[in-house]
């Protein structure tokens, strides 16, 4: 496996308490992120530096953009509708789940079909796998669950040719493959891409390159690296901090990765000074731009 220690550079001067879902927009060479308990969702233009958010009312788990135009918001409740001009969100669809879990991250697969993953708050050190939180797929209007008994769904990505569906549920430290038929969005068979050994830390968010690698970021334990379709790791890059959640490309020829991060540590451990900035490092390869949105722009609660 390489293994690298790349030069890092923070952007901008915001702290996160839990950053997460990078999405970097070329129309606009700017790149977007959450704080979910902020709860805020952020931008960065590239060209200026300027930093502007949009505060949300409950903790947001992710979002992505709609190609007819703004983007759909994940929050604890439900899945909302945001129009960016005037910060206005509208409830499409509630959570179906109870008290005690909440919805997390989303993507959207190859086709534009929103995936919605979710977390068991009672999920824990002395409680790994309470199992109360899913995965859904929003189909229309409705949050139809397709895996059940998650205890924190992370690591959501999909194949370049939308025909699998990464997923982890973090505590088992495991990641699975799921086959996905890229027409019907279907799950098929479930197999396992890899484990994680010690030291390894947690399957957080997740990439995939534009050779299909799969990118997870390693919470914890201050790591990136890339899984091939096969589950063999061949590329793992170190990081000067401890807590990086989530990767995006972007920048010039999609060769640059951006990293959210989290301000705290593992059971009472302290962050390194520099958890919970935003960074960028050079890629090794090419990403992909993070699929929009394909269904109606029209929320009907």
């Amino acid at each position: 496996m390489d293994v690298s220690e790349p030069q890092v550079r923070r952007i901008g001067a915001t702290q996160d308490a839990i950053g997460e879902t990078p999405v970097w927009r070329e129309d606009e060479r700017a790149l977007y992120w959450i704080d979910c308990e902020g709860p805020c969702l952020r931008r960065w233009l590239s060209d200026t530096g300027e930093v502007s958010q949009w505060p949300m009312p409950e903790r947001i788990g992710g979002f992505v953009f709609k190609q007819d135009g703004g983007a759909l918001i994940t929050l604890s409740s439900g899945i909302f509708d945001f129009d960016f001009d005037s910060g206005t969100l509208t409830l499409r669809v509630a959570s179906p789940l109870g008290e005690e879990a909440s919805l997390h991250e989303c993507a959207c697969d190859p086709a534009g079909r929103l995936w919605v993953g979710s977390i068991d708050h009672r999920v824990g050190h002395s409680n790994l796998h309470p199992g109360g939180a899913k995965l859904f797929r929003l189909d229309g209007n409705k949050l139809t669950p397709v895996i059940e008994n998650f205890s924190c769904a992370n690591g959501l990505a999909f194949s370049p040719k939308g025909d699998a569906l990464y997923i982890s549920d973090s505590t088992t430290l495991r990641c699975d493959r799921y086959a996905l038929d890229p027409v019907s969005g279907h799950l098929g068979e479930r197999s396992t891409l890899f484990k994680l050994g010690p030291g390894d830390g947690f399957v957080d968010g997740a990439a995939v390159d534009a050779e299909g690698g799969y990118w997870a970021a390693l919470v914890y334990a201050g790591k990136l690296r890339r899984y091939l379709p096969d589950g063999t790791a061949d590329i793992e890059i170190r990081l000067p901090f401890a807590n990086p959640t989530k990767l995006a490309f972007g920048g010039a020829d999609m060769r640059t990765m951006y990293i959210t991060t989290i301000h705290h540590g593992l059971d009472g451990k302290p962050p390194t000074p520099l958890d919970g900035g935003l960074y960028a490092i050079e890629a090794p390869v090419a990403g992909r731009p993070d699929p929009a949105f394909a269904g109606s722009a029209n929320a009907h609660p």
